[in-house]
């Protein structure tokens, strides 16, 4: 049973337009692809036509992928909701105890999640431990790695908008 995809509206329409380039623009490329490579001559000992192929199947793959995770999505648009309470869709500015380091990260679903950018999951050991509290409570993160880390909410703000 496929699980529920968390998604924030802006990580909805990422998704869709993703999903359409993909099914439309893509499809052709590929399509067009595989034409060439036909005409190369005999498709049994066509290392072009046999890439082609591969490249199509995984374009179906992933257009399938997105296509069950826009179904079984649960969007969570947090710019109607308090700021009291950190939730998916919540900016989170914290505060480090230990190094003093003041950092903000978007809490949102898996299905966006990206470290890099400080958009973590709620299922992530800090998104999962962030979620439910209030400003100025300290909360006591277990990460992969060292020691557990105290971190101070100083502000949560509704998503940024894209």
């Amino acid at each position: 049973m496929p699980k529920d995809v968390i998604l924030t509206p802006a990580g909805l329409e990422k998704l869709k337009g993703e999903l359409e380039y993909l099914a439309n623009d893509k499809r052709r490329e590929v399509a067009a692809r595989i034409k060439e490579a036909r005409e190369f001559g005999d498709i049994m000992e066509n290392s072009e036509y046999d890439d082609a192929k591969n490249e199509q199947a995984m374009l179906e793959a992933k257009i399938a992928q997105l296509e069950e995770k826009l179904r079984s999505a649960t969007v969570v648009d947090s710019s109607g909701m308090s700021n009291d309470e950190v939730r998916i869709g919540s900016v989170v500015h914290v505060k480090d105890e230990k190094t003093g380091k003041s950092v903000k990260y978007t809490i949102v679903g898996s299905a966006e999640a990206d470290p890099t950018a400080n958009r973590l999951s709620n299922e992530s050991p800090v998104g999962k431990a962030l979620l439910g509290h209030r400003r100025n409570e300290q909360v006591e993160v277990a990460v992969p790695r060292g020691p557990k880390r105290k971190l101070k909410i100083t502000k949560i703000e509704p998503v940024a908008k894209k």
